[in-house]
């Protein structure tokens, strides 16, 4: 019985929440707009190209100003109005000659220049930081617009109003000019259409033909009463916020340059670069002679030494082969070493004392004679001493 109570007690409450859970719940399909993609996603002009399409008119996404017909309409947004001032005269020409143009509040004026030639400016109104905002401004981001036309221009069509959304909510449009059209808010005028020369100027203080703001409150009526249009219109957007890469831009316009500056790289590098092999086959690597090494080694020695160590060498040579030739060479005097080397050479005694203790100075010629005349004698010592050996050994 106990048992029973405690799961009555637990049981209960859980089946209390299920059913109230059950009570304040139910389903519902819930459509959520899918992110954009292909054109749409990078256009911001896709719906409104379309809607002016559908309306029978044509329509382009320019990045770069090219001047159209004079009956054509341009829709400017996120563009450098003083940039350039060529393309700026260029558009001020086509608007006066009776041209219609359409600004956002995204046209960028550092020097004052679009509102001098239209009259139009930005004002702000005053906001204490201490100031709340109406509950109607922080939840509601569309309001109502009310038109105003000039009765000077003959049309009798009523004024009305417009539903539009995301307009700022802290400035306003003002004008020395009497407005041909405009749409006023609560805050002021925020949409203002001046005539300059033969054309006109739209000036609006938002942003509302990008992307799905044209899905918006009335902005899809309001486009076609900005833009004036009218079937077979030609509707041009202009925009330089999507614009080419530097490279791309590059290629474009001096793609000519880029392969030839890359061809004399190309060229240079390779004239330069390390090579693959040899200018020419490489000889057979062969060990030099004992003659050439001689050779070699003996101009080199006269060359940077005037032969003294040559000269010495080959004294030195004769001394220890008449050595072993003579006995007790080595304790005779100079003149019986001569006289001893000239017996048993059978060469001239003062020559060849002559070129054992020739001193001084030699040329080329002479050093070569003297040393070619102790090697002849050391060479017919070593001889005789050969022979002399041979006939003691028979």
């Amino acid at each position: 019985m106990k048992r029973a109570t405690i799961w009555i007690l637990v049981a209960l409450p859980i089946a209390l929440l299920v059913g109230w859970i059950a009570s304040h719940t139910y389903w519902t399909d819930v459509k959520l707009p899918l992110p954009l993609k292909g054109d749409a996603a990078t256009n911001p002009f896709y719906a409104a190209q379309h809607f002016a399409e559908a309306l029978g008119s044509q329509s382009a996404w320019d990045r770069v100003f090219t001047t159209p017909s004079t009956d054509a309409v341009i829709v400017v947004s996120s563009w450098h109005w003083s940039l350039s001032s060529g393309r700026r005269d260029a558009l001020k020409r086509w608007v006066e000659s009776g041209g219609r143009l359409v600004v956002g509040s995204s046209l960028a004026d550092g020097d004052g220049d679009f509102e001098r030639w239209t009259g139009i400016a930005t004002d702000y109104r005053e906001v204490n930081v201490d100031e709340e905002r109406p509950s109607s401004e922080r939840d509601e981001s569309c309001h109502s617009f009310n038109e105003e036309r000039d009765t000077r221009s003959g049309d009798s069509t009523a004024a009305g109003t417009y539903w539009l959304c995301d307009f700022d909510t802290f400035s306003f449009l003002t004008t020395a000019r009497r407005p041909a059209w405009a749409l006023r808010d609560k805050l002021g005028l925020q949409v203002v259409r001046t005539t300059v020369g033969r054309g006109r100027v739209t000036v609006i203080n938002s942003e509302p033909f990008r992307y799905r703001g044209l899905f918006d409150g009335d902005h899809a009526r309001f486009f076609v009463a900005a833009t004036e249009l009218r079937a077979a219109d030609d509707v041009h957007f202009l925009s330089e916020d999507e614009h080419p890469s530097l490279l791309a831009l590059t290629w474009r316009y001096g793609g000519s340059i880029v392969v030839l500056t890359l061809a004399l790289i190309g060229l240079a590098l390779w004239r330069t670069g390390v090579r693959l092999g040899p200018l020419a086959a490489p000889l057979q690597a062969a060990r030099r002679s004992l003659a050439e090494q001689i050779r070699g080694t003996g101009q080199f020695a006269l060359r940077h030494g005037g032969g003294d160590s040559l000269h010495a060498a080959s004294v030195r040579a004769l001394d220890e082969a008449a050595a072993r030739r003579v006995a007790g060479y080595a304790r005779l005097s100079a003149k019986e070493r001569g006289a001893a080397l000239a017996e048993l050479t059978g060469l001239d005694r003062h020559a060849l004392l002559k070129a054992i203790h020739h001193e001084g100075a030699r040329r080329a010629t002479e050093l070569r004679d003297t040393i070619a005349l102790l090697e002849a004698a050391r060479r017919l010592t070593l001889v005789l001493r050969q022979a002399q050996d041979e006939h003691k050994g028979r």
